[in-house]
């Protein structure tokens, strides 16, 4: 079908009828498009912003963690200080447990994280092995048992730690392994972490870091294994094992599947009595809340948790000078850099599982960490040392095992054997091909201080730079390293919420208008966002730029709180513990100054707001002024009227009775005038009433009638209408019922204008254009109290008419009198937005508004002891900052005013040349 036919075909009806208009056509819309889009605006973000710091009730950790939290400018410290102190912490509590066993003679049990009782209680439980909100079926071992009873001479480090000892298990932890790796083959870096233990006891104590400080885990020496135990295990192998062994037939099932490292069910060392490896595995686990909590990760974040160090992702089509990244960079590695690597990125973008087999980078696994353990150059060659963690599966290529680039003397030059251990050398150039990404990890010894600050920021739907930010002062030159980072997720697991963020800053140097440097885009990792480079001493300030992105679908700390609480009430407490004291870094706590700035705010506000009042008040009075003083001045126009008007009549009644000419009486007189003697009235002026009836009705319009009368009063000779002292003077008929004159309806918008002003606080009294009847005794001469029903506007054409209305005169000076003030909105145009329904504005959608919030910190590691960092947030009496746009933002120059040099030292508005070419 053509693009036509099928257009056409979408406008045919049932029948077949070409172009029909619908049968049930959509309702056109109550409100302009820009109002339905200013509307949709206003609900979509919340009106109460906040995040939930607290997950479980009265948690005093959280509150004591938040009470410790630096106020105010935060000071620099040692690097090490944090770790020194969470490493004696570390032996004490080791030391005590281990008194502790021995008083009672027992080995020690963990109930923090007891995985035997956890793994025999399912389906109870398993809090060991999931996390919050799902079950992950894929983590199945099948028996607990503790370290002296798995290994025959059970030892923590044989020759100690090495990458070469590294075996991934049933686990996607190869990220957090490919660290291991990384860290153990710098010299004592697996030491600091695994800090004490007592192997008799079966007690270990680990510290790590975690957002920008160390603190301690300790386990006890249970490990999970992949075998049942002998009375568990199924009749058929139990059958087997005695058939062939006898009496020993649960002797050689334990032998074979429940002794060494073999029998492990997660990461194991390669010698079959070596323990540290699936140890360090446990406490990581545990210090995470479960093993599903580290399935899956990025080695630059897990070398950060073992040393403290800062990552920065690098892809390897960015680089820009491959020598000097080889010279500056790797070549460092061990030294000041820690380098990981991985592999298919993007592998899976077209849904296809053959784009990156093995065999496409041959032997290189897609979607998998490597440790980079060593690079050389040597005769020329540029070779690099590769490490996977699962202890096998190696590099196919060149230089590979058995390649034809080895010879005896490279065999001994780079000290390797051959064998499938997941140790191989590759070339730089292979590396760079092969391998998609690089994350490397700058170290910090104790030269280094670091210092830090968290806070907690809202982050709009549209993602620009938060009105928060920080300021970093340096009181001497040197290197600094700068980190921007969120809460590691990781350790709240199934608590995370519906909205992820990615992080982003530039550094300014206070008194520049441009920023000096922006942070290095990590591409996968979110959890921090770095940058380092040489600053002078001087004040710099940090902004923040987070965008976030929302899941509706998954669950927030709420519902998994509903869920669990009763289901998981262990599970629950050890991961909402966690998040408490993870948020509580974040707790905006007033400093002194801040309580002074926000006093020093409700005071301006307050003294502002009475300014406003009385200016409004001043306004108003004057308002009123003005209109009495023109009311009274209109009231002495309508007397000297209607004095002169009195005159003359008497003047013509007495020049009648002379005469003796004889009036006809009307009929009907108006009730009004209905009194015992009745005026007698110009015949003239009786036919020109008459005439005004036989017209139609003038719509309204107040100042047609009122020029009729006129005309009729001057056709028929009437001489009462004349100027005095720039007054005009008007004749009053007398009408009888018979000859009743045109009835005027007010209009809508007068009707509207009149209770506006009433609204408004205006007086009653306000002038009558017409009405039938006489007014109340007290009301001024030429007033009428303002109708209550919208009947009194229906006005007749009684004897007072012609001095009652001053609509004829169109005189800006009595306006004021019947026409309310225009609002600012109308006045200015408005934005459409003013006028949705104050219900409608001030309630919640029926669906859940943005309400993206995040707690940030910002770590800066510096050789600089006074180093200080300050939060600023946005002054109360102050507006917000505005901060321009970046130089590749697609905004950037479409955005900013032109300038065009014309002179040297001379600038003209482009505007203007513009005018100027035109005029032309």
């Amino acid at each position: 079908m053509s693009v036509v036919d099928e257009g056409c075909e979408r406008f045919e009806n049932k029948a077949g009828s070409v172009n029909s208009v619908p049968s049930n056509p959509a309702p056109l819309p109550k409100q302009s498009p820009q109002k339905s889009v200013d509307k949709f605006w206003q609900g979509f973000t919340t009106k109460y912003p906040g995040l939930i710091r607290n997950v479980l009730p009265e948690d005093i950790y959280a509150k004591r963690k938040s009470r410790d939290a630096p106020k105010g400018t935060a000071n620099g410290q040692r690097a090490a200080k944090s770790y020194d102190q969470a490493a004696l912490e570390c032996k004490r509590a080791v030391e005590k447990i281990a008194q502790e066993c021995r008083r009672v003679n027992h080995k020690y049990r963990d109930r923090h994280f007891d995985i035997e009782f956890d793994l025999k209680r399912w389906p109870y439980s398993r809090d060991c092995l999931d996390g919050l909100g799902y079950i992950y079926e894929r983590h199945a071992p099948k028996s607990v048992k503790r370290v002296t009873d798995i290994f025959k001479k059970p030892q923590f480090y044989i020759d100690d730690a090495s990458a070469s000892d590294v075996r991934q298990g049933f686990n996607g932890d190869c990220w957090f392994l490919s660290a291991v790796c990384a860290i153990s083959n710098k010299k004592n870096l697996i030491n600091r972490i695994c800090v004490a233990r007592d192997e008799t006891v079966g007690v270990y104590g680990f510290v790590f870091h975690r957002d920008g400080e160390w603190f301690f885990t300790v386990i006890d020496d249970k490990l999970y294994l992949t075998a049942a135990d002998w009375w568990e295990c199924h009749p058929d192998e139990k059958a087997t094992f005695l058939n062939v062994s006898g009496q020993e037939g649960e002797a050689t099932y334990r032998e074979t599947f429940q002794t060494g490292s073999k029998a492990l069910y997660f990461a194991q060392c390669r010698e079959e009595n070596e323990t540290w490896l699936p140890l360090l595995e446990k406490a990581y686990a545990k210090a995470h809340g479960d093993y599903s909590a580290i399935d899956g990760g990025f080695t630059g974040e897990a070398i950060e948790d073992l040393t403290g160090g800062v990552t920065t992702e690098l892809f390897a089509t960015d680089i820009l000078d491959k020598e000097r990244f080889w010279n500056e960079e790797i070549k460092q590695v061990n030294k000041e850099f820690l380098f990981s690597c991985s592999t298919g990125t993007f592998d899976k973008w077209q849904d296809s599982d053959t784009a990156s087999q093995n065999g496409a980078r041959a032997g290189i696994i897609r979607m998998h960490a490597y440790s980079i353990m060593d690079a050389v150059e040597r005769k020329g060659q540029r070779l690099l040392k590769v490490r996977n963690p699962w202890g096998s599966d190696e590099w196919r290529g060149a230089w590979s095992d058995g390649s034809e680039q080895w010879t005896v003397e490279w065999m001994k030059e780079l000290n390797h054997k051959f064998g499938d251990d997941g140790m191989f050398w590759i070339s730089y150039d292979d590396v760079l091909q092969k391998y998609s990404e690089f994350e490397r990890t700058r170290l910090f010894d104790e030269s280094w201080t670091i210092t830090q600050q968290w806070t907690t920021v809202d982050v709009p739907w549209s993602a620009d730079y938060n009105d928060t930010k920080f300021t970093i002062t340096l009181t001497k030159a040197g290197p600094i390293v700068i980190v921007l980072s969120q809460l590691d997720r990781r350790y709240f697991k199934g608590m995370e919420g519906q909205y992820t963020f990615q992080l982003h800053f530039r550094l300014d140097k206070d008194g520049e208008d441009d920023y000096i440097v922006r942070s290095h885009g990590n591409y996968s990792m979110t959890r921090s966002v770095s940058t380092d480079l040489e600053l002078d001493p001087g004040t710099y300030s940090v902004l923040m730029r987070i965008t976030a992105k929302r899941e509706v679908a998954l669950n927030t700390p709420a519902d998994i709180l509903e869920t669990s609480c009763t289901t998981r009430p262990n599970k629950l407490i050890q991961t909402g513990l966690s998040y408490d004291l993870a948020h509580a870094k974040g707790d905006i706590i007033e400093t002194e100054e801040d309580k002074e700035s926000q006093q020093k705010h409700a005071k301006q506000k307050k003294v502002s707001k009475r300014e406003q009042q009385r200016k409004q008040l001043s306004e108003k009075q004057k308002s009123t002024w003005t209109i009495n003083k023109r009311i009274k001045a209109r009231d002495k126009r309508r007397a000297q009227r209607r004095e002169e008007y009195q005159r003359k009549k008497a003047e013509k009644q007495k020049a009648l009775k002379k005469v003796e000419v004889p009036s006809k009486p009307t009929e009907g007189l108006s009730q009004s005038n209905n009194t015992a003697d009745q005026d007698k009235v110009d015949e003239a002026n009786i036919q020109g009433a008459k005439a005004i009836q036989q017209e139609d009705k003038p719509n309204g319009k107040v100042d047609e009638v009122v020029d009729k009368v006129e005309k009729v009063g001057l056709e028929s000779g009437d001489d009462n209408l004349e100027a005095k002292n720039g007054d005009v003077k008007e004749t009053e008929p007398s009408l009888r019922e018979d000859a009743e004159g045109p009835k005027v309806e007010l209009s809508e918008a007068a009707e509207s204008r009149k209770e506006n002003a009433k609204a408004d606080g205006e007086v009653d009294n306000v002038p009558s254009v017409m009405v039938n009847g006489d007014a109340p005794p007290d009301t001024q001469p030429g007033f009428m109290l303002a109708p209550a029903s919208a009947e009194g506007s229906i006005a007749g054409a009684d004897e007072d008419y012609l001095y009652d209305s001053d609509a004829s005169f169109h005189s800006s000076i009595d306006s004021v009198l019947d026409f309310p003030e225009e609002s600012s909105s109308d006045r200015e145009g408005g934005n459409g937005a003013d006028d949705i329904p104050a219900n409608e504005a001030d309630d919640e959608p029926s669906t859940d508004p943005w309400n993206a919030v995040c707690v940030v910190g910002l770590r800066v590691y510096s050789k600089d002891e006074s180093c200080r960092i300050k939060i600023v947030r946005p002054r109360l009496e102050q507006g917000g900052e505005e901060v321009g746009l970046e130089v590749d933002d697609v905004s950037k120059d479409v955005s900013e005013e032109k300038e065009e040099h014309v002179k040297v030292g001379q600038k003209q508005d482009i505007k203007t040349e513009v005018a100027v070419g035109v005029g032309a």
